[in-house]
């Protein structure tokens, strides 16, 4: 099951992609990894979707990801008396920690760190943002705003506070235990939702104990603004451009899309763009062209993968929208102006010999007759730098150990094969020409280039660069 693609698909699970045929059917059409959403999902069902997936990854033989996606932090409202209300712009409105019912003029807002960080001036957001109070004056124990923008609200509302970072931890409770199950079940990516600044990282970090990778979801501005230490905590960023859109003005989100994905590659670190990506699939069999644009987008950026996410969840068409997505990866990635693309941002740091090498086989792919860049890896980094160097040939990622191969699934053109150890040059180059002909990436008198390290399986020891021919069994 080779990918024609470099960029790769996210898929999440839910009510319209629970059973083992429809999961299936999402791997066949392209699904890469697959992301469950803690938000929606018991441990029991997760559980469930977990085995499934593993279950196909027996029967199809290759690597599949698995992505669990913490809530993080609600701040909702309280209840009306009601059950809703209208708020007319212009009107005084006030949110106290009073618990009875609300009404038109006050309701509940059961976050005493939410007064505690506050102040006259600051802006908050309800509903997704459809509402919008100004705070005028604000104790301990209650804010008075006025209504900037006015409409309907109702019981258990999100707010947003875009302008301030709240004494909040990114871990709730639930979140903790969440992480705990997810760890122990072997999942290979574990995101992070409310990061405001790196020591939410490093608290997540201390949990997992190396059981999976931190994915930071960047949905807040104040992660925007300390976005360099997040990146440098993390091992791989998701640009949850809903939330964003929400706590920043939306006509700032694209470029900001186009900054984080730009650190990320530098950093060699994965990076995915999430949200409402092909909105529309969940009612329709077609995406408008405005999506197809905006999919292809990240695309033209560099991302390493797109998401899905209602859209394969619970939209009536989880497979077309991925069938969707692959097509138009296939289509902009043929298109000469993608290259080009590709070959004038790269602009990633080469100040170690891991660096220099994978340097140097994208520079000899480009300038010679060869297949693919096949990479050995212990522990990823290997394969992280060449997918930086965006080459114009696939990247074959070879490694003995599962757990790295199903992480690296989310790798830019990486097509990911758990091998045998390699114990000298002379195996990996039998172990790489082999895959190379079971995948028709080339056969007989073409040539691939092997990366790898001496001594063998020894992480971060990358030093050798080899053209070599893929021949025949």
């Amino acid at each position: 099951m080779r990918r024609l693609r470099n960029i790769k698909i996210v898929a999440t699970l839910g009510p319209s992609s629970n059973d083992y045929k429809t999961i299936k059917r999402m791997f066949e059409a392209g699904a890469d990894v697959f992301r469950l959403n803690m938000s929606h999902g018991c441990h029991e069902t997760i559980q469930r979707l977990h085995s499934t997936i593993r279950e196909i990854e027996d029967e199809m033989a290759r690597p599949i990801g698995i992505l669990v996606d913490l809530q993080g932090p609600k701040l909702r409202v309280g209840d009306f008396q009601k059950g809703q209300e209208t708020l007319n712009r212009g009107d005084k409105f006030v949110l106290d920690l009073d618990s009875k019912l609300g009404d038109k003029t006050r309701v509940c807002l059961p976050h005493p760190e939410i007064f505690k960080a506050i102040h006259p001036q600051s802006f908050l957001l309800v509903n997704d943002g459809k509402i919008k109070l100004r705070v005028d004056e604000c104790r301990e124990d209650y804010a008075v705003c006025t209504i900037i923008e006015g409409g309907e609200i109702s019981n258990h509302k999100g707010v947003n506070v875009p302008d301030v970072v709240l004494p909040l931890a990114a871990l709730s409770k639930k979140d903790r235990q969440d992480l705990e199950f997810a760890c122990e079940l072997g999942i290979d990516w574990l995101a992070l939702s409310f990061v405001q600044k790196p020591e939410d990282i490093q608290q997540a970090r201390s949990l997992v104990k190396g059981r999976a990778s931190i994915m930071t979801k960047v949905e807040k501005p104040a992660a925007v603004k300390c976005f360099d230490d997040i990146l440098n905590a993390s091992d791989g960023i998701m640009i949850a451009r809903g939330d964003l859109g929400v706590e920043l003005p939306i006509y700032t989100v694209p470029p900001i899309q186009k900054s984080l994905i730009r650190k990320c590659r530098a950093m060699a670190k994965p990076v995915i763009v999430a949200t409402q990506m092909l909105e529309s699939m969940t009612v329709n069999s077609t995406p408008t062209r405005a999506e197809v644009s905006d999919v292809a987008t990240a695309i033209y950026e560099g991302a390493d993968a797109v998401m899905l996410s209602a859209e394969s969840a619970a939209g009536q068409y989880p497979v077309e929208s991925i069938m969707t997505m692959n097509n138009v990866a296939l289509s902009v990635e043929k298109d000469p102006t993608f290259k080009e693309i590709m070959k004038r941002s790269r602009g990633g740091k080469t100040s170690t010999v891991p660096d220099s090498i994978t340097l140097a086989a994208r520079q000899i792919a480009e300038n010679t007759e060869v297949k693919a860049i096949c990479c050995f890896t212990h522990s990823g980094t290997t394969a992280r730098l060449v997918a930086r160097e965006k080459p114009t040939v696939p990247i074959i990622v070879l490694t003995p150990f599962r757990k790295h191969a199903r992480k690296l699934t989310l790798l830019w053109g990486g097509h990911c094969e758990v091998t045998d150890k390699a114990n000298n040059f002379d195996e990996a180059v039998a172990i790489a020409t082999t895959v190379a002909r079971a995948y028709d990436f080339g056969k007989g008198q073409d040539h691939i280039i092997i990366t790898a390290g001496v001594p063998f399986n020894v992480s971060g020891s990358t030093n050798i660069v080899q053209v070599a021919k893929i021949g025949t069994d």
